[in-house]
Parts: C-alpha cells; structure tokens; sequence
C-alpha cells in the first residue's frame, strides 16, 4: 500500500510521468505504480487517456488535477484554444467528465467515497475585469498572461463548486473541491521575470514538493471535508469554496495523478 492507496497512477509527459513512479517505488518498493501518457492541451490526447483508462476496467477513487502552465506568451493549441485556459482547465474538465462514469461506479461498489481535487491558485481572485472572457478566449490583442492564468484558475473554482452541487444533488457519494496550494518551488514561474523576482524575495514562504503534496493528501484522507465556505489555511493555503457531498469514510483505495 502507498499512503493507503492502493494504486497509483501518474499521468503526464511520458518522461515526467516515468521520474514520478521510479521516485515512488524507491521510496516504497511494494507500491503498484503505472504511468500514463497525456497532454492536458490536447482534447485528443485526453479522450485516448480517458479510453484507455475506462477500458481497463480497474477502479478510480481519487482524481487529482494537478498539472498546470503559468503566464506564457500568448499561443493557441492544437484545438486552436488560449493555451492555458486550454492545459489548465479544459483539459481537465473535459478529463473529469470522461471518468465520472468510472469514478461513481467504484464509490456505488466500493463503499467508499470518491474524491476530485482540483489544484487552483489564489490567483483566481486576479483575472480580467469580465472575469472569464468566454467570447474573449483566443482574443490576442488583450492577452495578459497573468490575467489569462487567474481566469484559468478561476474555472478551476466554478467547475469544482458546480461539480460538487451536481453531485450532491444525484445523491453520489464523490466530493469535488479546489485548492490553492500557495507558492511551490517548481519551475511554474519561468515565463514571469515579474514573478520570478517577487517569488526570490519571498523564499522563506515557499513550500516544498513535500509540503504541497501533504497538503493534498491532507485534503484526499481527511474524514470530513463538508465546508460550506472559504476555509483558510496557513501561508495562504486553502480549500476554495468548498461544497463537498458525502459523510467521508475509509482511506481510498486509488489514487490518481
């Protein structure tokens, strides 16, 4: 068992997902791990995930989405959307509903309750004047990076909150939230000199790869997330708007990344 799941399944950019499981095995030799290729940008790629995942007819528990760009030049992808509203939202949402079918039929079977957590950033609160620009998405004469991000992030916290509401109302036993992690040391702020400099001065409150993913777990195996509001957390952690279904229960017995 890994930190009480019993399977782990990172999915990324073959190399990086490939450095996850080898990183988890060394720490924990028995643990199952099986990496899965997927590009978060590509609807294509994230419809052959989600078939490939449906079809091996193992069960899903947990549902992190994690991966994420941030305030890069402006470019579309290859569905010729805004690339990071594309990567850090689209990709998503569209992922999550393709393995909702799964996600309630191992909570109906299992007993336990399904989790998704989506990972979002204070920077939801920093977006454009119109929030998310709907009819605005591709328009590259206005592009903000930054701006582009928060708006990203932004869908981040709606699609959890309306996922959760949907939920509930079905009377599924899955919670759906979002969390702001707060600053991590990853490459994130590459494209930002901007925020490269401000994240410099303020080192002593990054956190590290370690800290973050407790946070997550902290999120995933607490035995009640029924928040109804903002639930703030030290060094600008917190749960966002939270609206979770379910009693909590027993630790999950998958783990997807």
């Amino acid at each position: 068992m890994c930190l009480g799941f019993s399977r782990v399944f990172p999915k990324g950019r073959k190399n990086a997902a490939g450095e996850v499981k080898e990183a988890i095995v060394k720490e924990i030799p028995t643990a199952k791990v099986d990496a899965m290729e997927l590009d978060l940008s590509s609807m294509e790629s994230v419809r052959k995930f989600a078939t490939e995942f449906n079809s091996s007819g193992l069960p899903l528990n947990i549902l992190i989405n994690n991966a994420g760009i941030m305030a890069v030049p402006y470019m579309l992808s290859k569905d010729n959307i805004e690339m990071q509203f594309a990567t850090n939202h689209l990709g998503h949402f569209l992922l999550t509903n393709l393995l909702l079918d799964t996600m309630k039929k191992t909570a109906q079977e299992s007993g336990r309750e399904g989790r998704i957590v989506n990972v979002s950033s204070n920077a939801h609160r920093y977006t454009y004047y119109e929030g998310i620009r709907f009819d605005k998405i591709n328009d590259k004469s206005g592009y903000n990076s930054l701006f582009a991000y928060g708006q990203s992030k932004l869908a981040n916290v709606l699609h959890a909150n309306e996922l959760a509401r949907h939920l509930k109302e079905d009377g599924v036993d899955i919670t759906a939230n979002a969390l702001n992690p707060g600053a991590i040391a990853t490459n994130l702020f590459r494209h930002s000199s901007v925020l490269s400099v401000k994240i410099h001065d303020c080192v002593h409150l990054i956190a590290s790869h370690e800290e973050y993913f407790a946070l997550i777990l902290d999120c995933l195996i607490s035995a009640n997330l029924r928040l109804k509001m903002f639930s703030r957390r030290s060094c600008n952690h917190m749960l966002l708007g939270i609206a979770s279904t379910g009693e909590g229960g027993d630790r999950p017995i998958f783990f997807g990344l």
